[in-house]
């Protein structure tokens, strides 16, 4: 028995890392007006990969796989709305891809799902990098960013600040300066290796067990900074801790990036202290047992989640605190992550058309 074996016209791939220890967090939104954050991009990435071939007009035009949902459907054009992943279909709706050509979107990422490292950021700036193949010019990191950020407040209504996309777009450590929201000047902080590589040994991120999702708690944070303007005292803390980490870091002085992580952690908790959780708390004490310089938990803060921590000089030590975390709480996981020099990356198959010339198949 034999046939034709349809073999994709192009196989693009793309990357994005994910982010830790954003402090500044909180002023990179509408209500603050204008902001300063810092944060680290991350392994492990989120990771898309889009087989394209020619649209015959008989087959489903656009087939999402999100790998790790374990769902594979096909967009209807006709029906209004989104379906199963809003931001996935968003992302390809704003892209606007050629109408010739049909494709299959494998979406996948080994960052748990809700752990508050800009996972959804990262998927929407690899997705919108890969489909920026398809389309006429090639898009600059910024304009990467500013879309994937467009397509999650303007075309799906969510709340969103402008930091997670930056560091999925542009990479490495960065200070941001949003200016006025949400516009923003990127500035990548640039440090010998021997420093690159001290941080990355001292860094250990660890996920709380369960998502972290938007709630009243948020909904609370955001009504009452909205009504205090710009220069509310509680902004200005979380803006100061973004300029401290820089120097920090600059220097060499781990001690000092410690304190602004913890300042800025603090500086949540007075925005509310229902966004520093019991278990967070729990991981900082043990945390601090093991001789600990610093602690951040990620993004917003609130239910679930994760937390970045700053080790001290010995690696026994950071392992020791490690495995007590994970005997304290089965549902506590250590994520081990690396340093992520660049942002986006995208690059083609180039292997592909030499095996489209093998069509035929039999068994």
């Amino acid at each position: 028995m034999s046939g034709k074996a349809r073999l994709p016209l192009r196989i693009i791939n793309s990357v994005a890392p994910i982010r830790i220890c954003d402090n500044g967090g909180w002023t990179d939104t509408w209500f603050a007006g204008h902001g300063c954050i810092f944060n680290i991009a991350v392994y492990p990435y989120a990771e898309v990969q889009i087989d394209v071939r020619p649209w015959d007009g008989n087959e489903e035009r656009v087939v999402i796989h999100a790998e790790n949902y374990g769902e594979r459907y096909a967009l209807k054009a006709e029906q209004p709305g989104w379906d199963r992943h809003p931001l996935l279909e968003a992302a390809i709706d704003y892209m606007k891809v050629p109408r010739d050509l049909a494709f299959v979107v494998n979406i996948f990422s080994e960052a748990p799902v809700g752990a508050s490292t800009g996972t959804s950021a990262a998927v929407t700036v690899a997705l919108i990098g890969a489909l920026d193949r398809l389309t006429p010019g090639r898009m600059t990191p910024h304009e990467v960013a500013a879309a994937a950020q467009i397509i999650e407040t303007e075309r799906l209504g969510q709340q969103c600040g402008i930091q997670d996309q930056i560091c999925s777009a542009f990479g490495g450590i960065n200070y941001i300066e949003m200016f006025q929201y949400p516009h923003a000047s990127v500035s990548p902080i640039q440090v010998p290796n021997s420093v690159w590589w001290e941080l990355e040994r001292r860094l250990v991120l660890v996920y709380l067990g369960k998502s972290h999702s938007s709630s009243k708690v948020h909904e609370t944070v955001i009504r009452e900074l909205e009504n205090c303007g710009p220069d509310n005292p509680k902004l200005t803390a979380l803006r100061r801790t973004a300029g401290q980490s820089r120097d920090a870091l600059y220097a060499g002085d781990f001690e000092a990036l410690g304190r602004a992580m913890i300042a800025n952690t603090e500086a949540q908790a007075r925005l509310n202290d229902k966004l520093i959780g019991a278990e967070a708390h729990r991981i900082i004490a043990i945390a601090r047992e093991y001789g600990a310089l610093g602690w951040k938990v990620n993004g917003a803060g609130g239910d679930g989640g994760s937390l970045t921590l700053l080790c001290g000089s010995h690696s026994d030590r950071k392992r020791a605190m490690i495995r007590a975390l994970e005997s304290e709480n089965p549902l506590f996981r250590h994520i081990p992550i690396y340093l992520s020099r660049q942002g986006l990356r995208v690059w083609e198959d180039h292997q592909e058309p030499a095996r489209r010339r093998v069509t035929e198949t039999s068994d």
